[in-house]
């Protein structure tokens, strides 16, 4: 199939670069590995969005809806569950080798977010044997919640934001290895004034039950002591490692497995582009909201690499 453009990744940042890329009536396909919406989908859907402009805390969900509804009404089509395998310089093309077929592209953003990233483990005792079980790095269905004891790790705005959507249904507790919160004052000051038992300069050594999760075991302050908290789960949210071996393949620079860009969004790799989690530059923030913003500078500076305008 001959395009103008191909949008590796259906996230915030692949559906917005998507929204432009139509809008700039370039011939468009966003190929998604897994089910459309990204980060606020797959990871937190029922998270409370505090600070996405002109949506008053939206679940991550309802703002993920939006943007997909968003892109298809622009024209731009997305293909599900099909992730791009590799990426091949024709002689004045790409190549996209996908899990189902062969795209011939002018250009290509990768706007893959999360998805070649696994969430960061505590490296305790117990938490591999209880993954599934009482263990979790994403957070459960709230109605899973309900009436449990449950211990968040983490002290960013993810951690605080999942501890909050519980504090009404279960009995919550949060640990965090470093002597302050690194999450935004917001959410800081809601967890103090929620209740929540927090557990500051501490880590957890273990994790412990029989057939499931039953307590955890924490090193709490310098020096250390031992404290057991019950626990029904534990929500693990630490951050995420890169599994770059995709990148890699495809040949682009790379800085602790995040792509690098420039401000236009350009790789190092001729008419590739790049935009959302997966990249990195100076003073990257990461955020919804700058995803998206990313997302038209890379469909801007593809419409330039195509066609060429005077302007450019």
């Amino acid at each position: 199939m001959q395009l103008d453009l191909v949008i590796i990744g259906g996230g915030p940042a692949g559906l917005t670069a998507g929204i432009y890329a139509a809008s700039r009536k370039l011939r468009c396909l966003v190929l998604e590995a897994g089910d459309a919406g990204g980060q606020p989908m797959n990871i937190y859907p029922e998270k409370g969005l505090e600070n996405y402009p002109g949506l008053m805390v939206p679940e991550a969900k309802e703002l993920a809806h939006k943007m997909v509804s968003h892109a298809q009404a622009a024209g731009c089509e997305l293909r599900l569950q099909e992730a791009a395998i590799d990426i091949e310089d024709k002689e004045d093309h790409l190549l996209v080798r996908s899990t189902k077929d062969e795209y011939e592209a002018k250009a290509v953003i990768l706007a893959i977010g999360a998805g070649l990233f696994k969430p960061k483990r505590l490296g305790a005792r117990g938490e591999i044997e209880f993954e599934g079980k009482g263990v979790y790095y994403k957070l459960p269905d709230r109605s899973e919640l309900i009436g449990k004891k449950t211990v968040f790790v983490g002290g960013g705005n993810s951690a605080l934001e999942m501890a909050l959507l519980a504090c009404d249904i279960s009995d919550v507790c949060v640990v965090h290895r470093r002597d302050q919160f690194r999450a935004d004052t917001i959410y800081v000051e809601r967890i103090s004034a929620s209740g929540a038992e927090t557990y500051m300069s501490s880590e957890i050594e273990e994790i412990a039950g029989t057939d499931k999760v039953q307590k955890v075991v924490l090193k709490v302050g310098d020096p250390p002591k031992r404290v057991e908290v019950p626990a029904d789960m534990v929500i693990i949210n630490i951050g995420f490692t890169p599994e770059n071996s995709e990148l890699q393949r495809w040949n682009l620079a790379l800085d602790n497995g995040l792509i690098t860009v420039n401000t236009e969004m350009k790789t190092s790799r001729r008419g590739i582009f790049a935009c959302g989690d997966i990249v990195t530059y100076p003073g990257k923030y990461k955020q919804i909201v700058t995803a998206c913003g990313e997302g038209a500078t890379a469909a801007n500076s593809a419409y330039k690499y195509i066609n060429k305008p005077y302007w450019a």
